[in-house]
């Protein structure tokens, strides 16, 4: 198993998937920030796309946010030990704290919780679900919502 996965193989990774797979995410265009073994950060602007009437930040960008950052670790594990994995995810609890008016960073600093999800569900060939945190902050790093994400993950053969 390599020791890293390069940030731009992964930037490459999440605008195919938007293209080809999930088009929110395109239309939304989150931009991978950091990713290693720990911690996941993604920003998603606030533009005409992403803003509701009030010129805050839509619902639906906020949840393409949480849902990208709180999946990339597990795309992440799943090309570090060359798996195909098949992942959803279950549920979603949010809180919304803040009204987010300009740029939001979404923050998980779950991956080593997802790394052993991904390690059960190698071992086991069932799917594993858990829970993993997204913290999403303003430009002025004021949290404004917090999510907590139900993943779902199973090893495909």
């Amino acid at each position: 198993m390599d020791t890293k996965v390069q940030l731009k193989k992964m930037r490459k990774m999440l605008w195919m998937m938007g293209v080809f797979k999930i088009p929110m995410i395109a239309y939304v265009r989150p931009r991978l920030i950091h990713l290693d073994d720990k911690v996941a950060i993604v920003n998603v602007r606030l533009r005409r796309r992403t803003k509701n009437h009030l010129k805050s930040m839509y619902f639906g960008a906020l949840a393409v946010g949480a849902d990208v950052t709180a999946g990339l670790h597990s795309f992440y594990y799943a090309e570090l030990s060359r798996a195909k994995i098949s992942f959803v995810f279950k549920a979603m609890k949010t809180e919304f704290l803040k009204r987010p008016t300009s740029t939001v960073q979404f923050v998980s600093e779950e991956g080593l919780k997802v790394k052993e999800i991904f390690e059960k569900a190698k071992e086991s060939g069932e799917r594993i679900n858990d829970w993993i945190q997204v913290v999403a902050k303003n430009e002025d790093n004021e949290i404004v919502a917090t999510f907590e994400m139900q993943i779902s993950v199973k090893l495909k053969n």
